[in-house]
């Protein structure tokens, strides 16, 4: 257990920063997935996925390229779906 007050602080928002990530983290990757199963709705889930990505990127969850990532290769999939 931290003995100084400034560590314990530290402590107390790393847990809560782990919780809003680890949330943020679970929401992408369940609107991946549902996005893979969405079948004949895949147009319009792939918009919402694509936000999903963005807002895990901008709240820093997500490195740019790996959101560049997850973008590329679901458009991929998409036109081979076509």
């Amino acid at each position: 257990m931290a003995n100084i007050k400034s560590a314990e602080k530290r402590i107390h928002k790393a847990a809560k920063s782990q919780a809003r990530n680890r949330s943020v983290r679970s929401r992408l990757r369940t609107e991946v997935i549902e996005h893979r199963q969405a079948g004949e709705k895949r147009a319009e889930s792939l918009s919402m996925t694509y936000s999903e990505i963005d807002t895990a990127l901008k709240k820093g969850v997500i490195h740019k390229n790996a959101a560049a990532r997850y973008k590329s290769r679901l458009a991929k999939a998409a036109a081979k779906k076509g």
